[in-house]
């Protein structure tokens, strides 16, 4: 190589190891072969890195600045400069491939444990106004044998002999480029550095075991079917003996017997003879209120009189406000009671007499029917509007 090494970097004589390896970094990102496939490109590519793996060696650099041929001795004859795939991947992302030193070096063996989740099934009363439960739990905790630090007590892993505590070995490969050198995880300590000789006999060198307990979870008001409550830190200890995941309780509501909800609304029927639909009347009707007696978070059936005013026909709708599910946000929902009035099926003598003298009374012994278009739909009625 015939031209200056420093002219081919582009710096001064006195240039420190910082300003070598920022003129590599910019020289790599603009004649890369992946950027520039070009022959000449590819060409000064390789004598900037073959520069570069001599400047950056303070040995090498020395016996060049004294005038001897550092090609010399372990560049194989011409065929390449002898830097490390790092090198290249260092210039392009500043080091964050990982190798040589200041690599990745070696992985931690504590680490975070996973998320868990359980179903727990409530009531309608305590959906809506909250409860607390106890739990039965299994997951993983930190071993107390050995603290969660996975070896026997007395013990302590030791440094792996293979990757000497780096976690990591290096592969090396010649290729057109040179040699290129890949890190990978060390086989022996599986990349964490060290060895567990003796491992704890409760959790075989896991830091942690499997346990059941015992949680107390508190169920906000105003939960829903496919609603999930977290506590934090309560799911698997991780291995290691790491910080624990969180622990969800996903919320099933179970069916009543006389409601059904909708959102934050309570809906029922409540069906009538078709005499107190006429006359009117008052009904004792059963909701869901909040149980004083036992504080807040907590509900209970009770009762309240509903009346059914004269005249009321089968569909007809009664809101009662505020008498549904509290909402998780505030505020709270309605009861809707639907009316279905009931006609009799089998009337006595006296009671069929009875029917036609009230019927003769409001001469309806023949009625006509009051015919009426059928209901359309939304569509149906734009398909007029449209037609005229």
């Amino acid at each position: 190589m015939s031209q200056d090494l420093y002219e081919l970097l582009g710096v001064d004589r006195d240039a420190d190891a910082d300003t070598l390896k920022k003129a590599y970094r910019k020289l790599a990102r603009q004649l890369h072969p992946d950027v520039n496939p070009d022959p000449e490109s590819q060409e000064r590519f390789k004598q900037v890195s073959a520069a570069y793996e001599v400047l950056s060696d303070p040995q090498k650099r020395a016996a060049y600045d004294r005038g001897g041929d550092p090609f010399s001795g372990g560049f194989g004859g011409g065929q390449g400069a002898g830097f490390s795939f790092t090198d290249i991947m260092d210039a392009f992302f500043g080091g964050a491939a990982g190798g040589g030193a200041g690599g990745r070096g070696p992985r931690s063996r504590v680490r975070r444990g996973q998320d868990a989740l359980i179903r727990l099934e409530v009531d309608l009363a305590e959906a809506a106004f909250g409860v607390a439960r106890e739990l039965k739990v299994d997951t993983a905790v930190r071993c107390t044998t050995c603290g969660g630090e996975g070896a026997a007590p007395g013990t302590e892993p030791v440094g792996c002999e293979t990757c000497h505590g780096s976690g990591e070995i290096a592969h090396v490969q010649r290729s057109f480029l040179g040699e290129v050198r890949t890190l990978r995880p060390c086989p022996s300590c599986r990349g964490y550095g060290s060895v567990i000789a003796d491992p704890c006999r409760d959790c075989s060198g896991d830091g942690r075991v499997r346990s059941r307990r015992t949680l107390t979870v508190k169920i906000p008001a105003g939960v829903d079917t496919g609603t999930r409550v977290q506590l934090t830190e309560q799911g698997e200890v991780g291995p290691g003996g790491g910080p624990a995941g969180d622990l969800y309780v996903e919320i099933h509501v179970a069916p009543h017997d006389t409601f059904t909800r909708h959102g934050n609304d309570l809906h029922c029927t409540v069906t009538v003879p078709m005499t107190a639909a006429a006359l009117g009347t008052e009904l004792t009707l059963p909701t869901l209120e909040a149980d004083i007696e036992q504080g807040a978070g907590s509900g209970v059936e009770t009762e309240f009189q509903l009346d059914i005013p004269a005249g009321t026909q089968s569909g007809h709708e009664v809101v009662l406000r505020g008498r549904g599910v509290p909402g998780l946000r505030g505020g709270r929902g309605d009861l809707v009671v639907t009316v279905g009035v009931e006609t009799p099926t089998r009337l006595d003598d006296r009671q069929e007499e009875l029917l036609r003298e009230l019927a003769g009374l409001r001469d309806e012994e023949q009625p006509t029917g009051d015919v009426r278009p059928a209901h359309k739909s939304v569509f149906g009625r734009l398909r007029d509007a449209f037609s005229h």
